[in-house]
């Protein structure tokens, strides 16, 4: 599903990354952890192409077998929004817009038919237990409820796989278990691939696989 080879970024003078190497299959829950500095956020960013590489004759950047790293800015904007889905620490959500519709807007960006993106919104809002919760605003909701619309949001477009940065970081222990059990819930379901960036022992260490960064590199 992913293939990176040879990924560098540069900020300026500083090398953040240094010639990352890394693999994922289909359906795998992989963790990355290390110090603050080590390159974990940038790299995931280029790697849900929010962010570019610095390309080298080595570098590449795979995802399902498309080099997203030659994409035109509009192109890798319709294949960002088809094939990836995003989960912030910090929900992200829209203060404006119900939970409902928080969920559905990623749908309508892609051109989707309104009847069909309302219905699946709900579906998923649902199975992530906030049926309740359709049409409550984010300041309506608990922090783990808000956590979960964006969970909703990520998986609207049925995204091939699922990033997400510190996703349990700004939520209570319950909360945070939960969030955490549901991911493995949505992969044994859904066969839903997720990267996912922590600082989260215990949730790291429940990932198929755990990979450490130290110093702009995957320790091996």
């Amino acid at each position: 599903m992913i293939a990176a080879k040879g990924i560098h970024k540069y900020y300026g003078d500083l090398h953040v990354l240094k010639g990352v190497d890394l693999s994922i299959k289909k359906g795998e829950v992989v963790s990355i952890v290390g110090a603050s500095g080590a390159g974990k956020t940038t790299l995931l960013q280029i790697l849900g192409t929010l962010d570019k590489i610095d390309t080298t004759e080595q570098s590449s950047l795979l995802i399902n077998a498309i080099e997203v790293s030659k994409l035109a800015d509009k192109a890798l904007a319709e294949f960002r929004n088809k094939h990836i889905g995003f989960i912030f620490q910090f929900h992200q959500l829209l203060p404006e817009f119900t939970a409902l519709e928080n969920v559905c807007i990623p749908a309508f960006i892609s051109g989707k038919k309104q009847s069909d993106v309302e219905s699946r919104a709900k579906e998923l809002l649902n199975f992530l237990g906030l049926s309740e919760r359709h049409h409550h605003k984010p300041n309506e909701l608990s922090g783990g409820e808000q956590q979960r619309v964006a969970v909703a949001r990520a998986l609207i477009n049925d995204p091939d796989i699922i990033f997400a940065d510190e996703p349990s970081g700004n939520l209570d222990s319950e909360s945070a278990e939960q969030l955490h059990n549901l991911f493995f819930k949505l992969r044994d379901e859904f066969g839903q691939t997720f990267v996912i960036v922590t600082h989260n022992q215990e949730l790291a260490n429940m990932a198929d696989r755990k990979l450490t960064m130290v110093d702009g590199r995957i320790q091996q």
